[in-house]
């Protein structure tokens, strides 16, 4: 049998097609999941609408996914058939390096991941994908299991929970009566208002643009940002400086990845500040970094989760403590990924969830 999926051509960005693939098959160690939920990332949107002219197979998308076990290799003991589980997406680590040493699996500088460039494993955007039994080995939390008051959806978009969980509660060292500004008005910079509140910050910034000001402000403010500021109007540093006052700042979470957001988030510190940036930008800094050097102020950079990371943010999102529903604003087949797509580029999205809705395809 065979099914559909959306795969990545070629190793330059771009090149989404929807294909058809042979389902996987289970070896002795493997778990096959049944895709009941998947997430367009923000790392997904780099490729969209970018045609890189090449025909080679790459991999079949989609890292943020939640599924139902239907198949275990005969050398499966730690999970069943039936089981409701959730993929961190690791699929392949070396084990011996430093990081695979400390359980920090995704800083593994072999890592390959399911959903993502050069897996052959699968991903969440098709009707299976398989577990590889090699990282279950080394990894046992490389799946979770969903609690039962925990919708796929939401536990499809855990991975972006986890980001900010690790960037706020573990990287920093925001205490609670500072205060917070964040950067970036996508689930990541969501989620980080969550985790800033919940550790207790008092004022809380969301700072975005224009096209952020409709649909994701709002969703900002309900999550539990005490002000929302127009960087396309008004002068950031000046406005959140009036907010948070020269004393207060003491974490600024920069999920945008644009170089003049880092450039501000230098600028508003206070001395002995941290900045954690989670966001990726692809150009040159063409600014001077010498205030973290003058007034002690830290850059932490920001590369996904560990166990602990999912281990607290599931029971966050278990107690009701981290809302996912404002987020969702598409509900998508996975034969309207187009628009789905189109609409996170739009920023008129904010989650996409895809469901499969095909056929199944003989041979």
């Amino acid at each position: 049998m065979k099914m559909k999926a959306i795969a990545r051509f070629g190793k330059e960005f771009g090149s989404y097609r929807m294909v058809e693939v042979p389902y996987p098959t289970c070896g002795p160690e493997d778990i096959i999941l049944e895709i009941k939920a998947a997430a367009i990332c923000g790392a997904d949107m780099k490729h969209w609408r970018v045609d890189n002219g090449s025909d080679e197979f790459n991999s079949i998308r989609g890292h943020e996914f939640a599924g139902e076990i239907v198949q275990v290799g005969e050398k499966v003991t730690d999970w069943k058939v039936g089981q409701r589980v959730v993929s961190d997406n690791s699929a392949h680590v070396c084990g011996v390096c430093p990081a695979c040493e400390q359980g920090d699996f995704l800083c593994c500088e072999e890592k390959v991941n399911l959903g993502l460039d050069n897996n052959t494993w699968g991903g969440g955007f098709a009707k299976y994908c398989k577990i590889p039994g090699e990282i279950l080995r080394i990894h046992k939390h490389a799946i979770w299991e969903i609690p039962e008051n925990v919708k796929y959806e939401e536990a499809a978009v855990l991975d972006p929970i986890c980001n900010a969980y690790k960037a706020v509660a573990q990287q920093s060292h925001l205490l609670p009566g500072q205060d917070c500004v964040v950067f970036g008005t996508g689930p990541l910079g969501l989620f980080s208002v969550q985790i800033a509140k919940l550790m207790g910050a008092v004022n809380i910034v969301m700072v975005g643009l224009d096209e952020d000001v409709p649909v994701r402000f709002p969703v900002a403010k309900e999550l539990g940002a005490t002000h929302c500021v127009n960087g396309s109007k008004e002068d950031v540093v000046k406005r959140c400086t009036e907010i948070c006052g020269r004393d207060n700042l003491g974490l600024v979470v920069e999920c945008s990845g644009a170089n003049i957001a880092l450039k501000q988030a230098i600028e508003m510190l206070r001395p002995n500040g941290e900045i954690v940036r989670v966001g990726m930008g692809f150009k040159p800094l063409e600014f001077s970094i010498n205030d973290i050097t003058s007034w002690n102020k830290s850059i932490i950079g920001h590369m996904a989760y560990d166990s602990t990371s999912w281990r607290n943010a599931i029971r966050l999102l278990e107690s009701g403590q981290i809302k996912v529903q404002p987020l969702i604003t598409h509900r998508l087949g996975l034969s309207e990924y187009e628009k789905g797509f189109d609409a996170m580029a739009a920023k008129e999205a904010i989650k996409v969830i895809f469901t499969y809705d095909f056929d199944d395809i003989e041979d």
